[in-house]
């Protein structure tokens, strides 16, 4: 199956181009400071919880993608996994030109 992103320079290209760099994870989780009494072990796990762990959700999700054969820029876009279309932030569609921009054709 194949579908198209709309790169932020290059505009609409074929999902070929591009390369994903996974979901948006937020920030890193802080470390755990020497001497401050904190647990290192702890900041240990919940680095590599964050680092290790993604979730496969079948909702619309913020995406990180290369665009590796075009212009080599890193941008994020909002995307339903189940339908492979580009939505805004919250699901709704993107309306205008944009409502089509996953179709495969």
């Amino acid at each position: 199956m194949t579908f198209r992103l709309t790169c932020p320079v290059c505009g609409k290209r074929d999902v070929y181009e591009f390369t994903y760099g996974g979901p948006e994870r937020g920030p890193r989780p802080p470390e755990a400071e020497p001497g401050a009494g904190s647990d290192p072990a702890a900041g240990a796990e919940a680095h590599f919880r964050w680092a290790q762990f993604r979730m496969n959700r079948l909702e619309p999700q913020e995406e990180w993608w290369h665009h590796a054969a075009g212009c080599g820029v890193w941008f994020s876009t909002w995307r339903d996994p189940a339908t492979n279309r580009e939505t805004r932030p919250g699901g709704g569609g993107a309306g205008g030109d944009e409502a089509n921009v996953g179709d495969s054709s």
